[in-house]
């Protein structure tokens, strides 16, 4: 197979040895087997601190079709809305002019959010004529503006001229949801050229023996002792996870012996921990902690006896596609998240967990005890989410959708410029 050669744009790009998600690393890993030559220009909010050996390691032999090009932008969720947003366009200024320096590619790859990840895509197709794929993790701008982070009339002008430009401009467009794709397709875009690969489940990771959980409850006795219920991520305003505190409080009266675990950081982060304070469970049946590596979670998730996924009741947040979910899939947990939509229809028509009220904390502790006193329901929402995660998200699957997307960009690109070449031979022989 010939080399050949991508510009991978992901401005959160992290790989397993920090906290984060990792569909870009993975998908890189097998872009790379497969012969790829991948540069990947991202932010280096998350891997600055990373000696570059750690991250090449990862990749073997093959570290000579890999390329980080991490670019120093400050970014962190505790920074106000315009403070990221100004992040984002930084960001797009030196990506651009580094996407413009690559003397060749075959391709580009451009995976939001933020909607500006495009811009130095567009700039590579007009001026290069490089071919992208422009991959849509969340709508933009409709939840910024769902969430109030956009408020100026000129600012949602000008956000969603740019969407419609970068879809109009992508070769094709991947969308993470179903919901997304409506989304998509509502912006006047051909439903063929739209195709969803959701987050995906890393089996070979999460896939552990039983005794990986035992190791961790040994070493974090505090948690053992009854159900384990935990939620992992960001502690962003949109997360809501102050409900997470709530239902613990709730749950004193029900399952005593159960513990409620957060790992992750954000801008609600002490919000949160005064709430459990205040309540009077921090350290009792609530426990904060930061993030951790994603090497680590599989003795995390092993350990616990559900997984959660929690957002705000924001109805554009129900296309969510959110990691912690098939994380959790992976490694055959029962799962209760607090929305609806296609995760909800997920859980409902497979059984691999429950959906609980997100308004009333006190009803959806009910509906959660109710599922934490039936081992014969957790055992059978395991096995679901086992299932799940080998037969519909199973990384390899899914990864080769998205090769087999790459592959037909660019032949579709090679025969227009065979044609394009043609013609202006034809056009050459023609009399004057």
């Amino acid at each position: 197979m010939n080399t050949q050669k991508l510009i991978y744009l992901h401005q959160y790009f992290v790989v397993p040895s920090v906290a984060g998600g990792t569909r870009s690393w993975e998908f890189c890993t097998r872009l790379v087997r497969d012969q790829w030559q991948v540069n990947m220009i991202c932010g280096d909010s998350e891997i600055h601190e990373i000696p570059k050996d750690e991250i090449f390691k990862f990749f073997d032999k093959e570290i000579g079709q890999f390329k980080l090009n991490a670019i120093s932008v400050k970014y962190s969720n505790n920074m106000s809305y315009s403070r990221r947003i100004l992040a984002f366009l930084n960001f797009a200024l030196k990506s651009s002019l580094e996407v413009l320096r690559e003397p060749e590619a075959d391709l580009a790859f451009a995976t939001s959010t933020p909607l500006t990840i495009a811009i130095p895509a567009l700039l590579r197709k007009w001026l290069r004529g490089t071919p992208y794929v422009f991959e849509v993790r969340d709508l933009w701008p409709e939840m910024p503006i769902a969430v109030k982070a956009i408020r100026s009339p000129l600012a949602i002008f000008l956000a969603r001229q740019l969407e419609r430009i970068s879809y109009r401009n992508a070769a094709h467009i991947v969308a993470l949801s179903p919901g997304m794709k409506e989304g998509i397709v509502k912006q006047g875009i051909a439903p063929e050229k739209v195709e969803v690969i959701p987050n995906a489940c890393d089996n070979d990771r999460f896939n552990v023996p039983e005794s990986v959980g035992w190791d961790f409850l040994s070493q974090h006795p505090e948690l053992s002792g009854g159900p384990l219920i935990i939620y992992t991520g960001t502690l962003g305003y949109i997360n809501g996870v102050s409900y997470f505190a709530h239902l613990a409080s709730q749950m004193k009266n029900l399952i005593p012996q159960a513990r409620f675990l957060v790992v992750g950081s954000g801008a609600c982060e002490n919000e949160i921990k005064e709430i459990s304070h205040q309540l009077g469970i921090l350290e009792k049946n609530f426990w904060m902690w930061p993030s951790i590596p994603k090497a680590q979670m599989p003795g995390l998730l092993s350990a616990c006896t559900v997984a959660t996924s929690l957002f705000l009741p924001i109805p554009e947040m129900e296309h969510n596609s959110a990691n912690k979910f098939f994380d959790a899939l992976a490694a055959g947990r029962p799962i209760a998240i607090n929305y609806g939509g296609w995760q909800k229809e997920i859980l409902e028509s497979s059984g691999a967990g429950i959906s609980i009220s997100g308004n009333d904390p006190q009803a959806g502790a009910i509906q959660l005890a109710q599922f934490l006193n039936s081992p014969e329901r957790l055992q059978s929402a395991g096995a679901a989410s086992r299932k799940l995660a080998d037969t519909e998200f199973d990384r390899d699957l899914l990864y080769k959708k998205l090769a087999s997307i790459f592959q037909k960009v660019l032949n579709e690109s090679r025969s227009n410029f065979q044609r394009a070449e043609y013609l202006v031979s034809e056009k050459s022989r023609l009399p004057s």
